[in-house]
């Protein structure tokens, strides 16, 4: 009985396919497409900046991609690099890896974290300038963060 139940639902479904696009077209009516959601239309960050000596870059600035806006000094910019990061497949956000080897050296106490989503996935990170690798990284994410000193 169970299996005569499938069928049944099968056949109907595969009636009901082969009907759709006749009721369609006799209506005049075209189906409705489903919106598409571009990677960067999903990019929604909060970065504060603190520490760098520079009034203008201090502070805390929204910035969101596709369109870009928000209140970040360059958000067109902004999103631009994030787009070229995304497409070389690179994660701004990731931390150095603690077995990396940096340079001793110190590029000033600015710091910044960066919360929100990026290309729809969550992110939360820390930046500072304080060796030859998070200055890196710090530089690797402008304009998304402002050039310091």
């Amino acid at each position: 009985m169970p299996r005569r139940l499938a069928l049944t639902a099968l056949a109907s479904l595969a009636a009901l396919s082969a009907a759709a696009p006749a009721a369609t077209a006799a209506t005049g009516l075209l189906p409705l497409p489903l919106p598409v959601l571009r990677d960067d239309a999903r990019t929604r960050l909060t970065i504060t900046v603190s520490g760098s000596g520079n009034s203008a870059a201090e502070g805390t600035f929204e910035l969101r991609c596709g369109p870009a806006g928000g209140s970040h000094p360059v958000a067109a910019r902004a999103c631009g690099r994030l787009d070229e990061l995304a497409g070389e497949g690179a994660d701004p956000f990731a931390p150095v890896p603690g077995d990396a080897l940096c340079t001793r050296q110190f590029g000033g106490p600015a710091n910044a974290r960066v919360a929100g989503t990026w290309q729809g996935r969550r992110v939360d990170a820390v930046f500072s300038r304080t060796d030859g690798c998070e200055i890196s990284r710090w530089n690797t994410l402008r304009p998304v963060l402002p050039n310091v000193r």
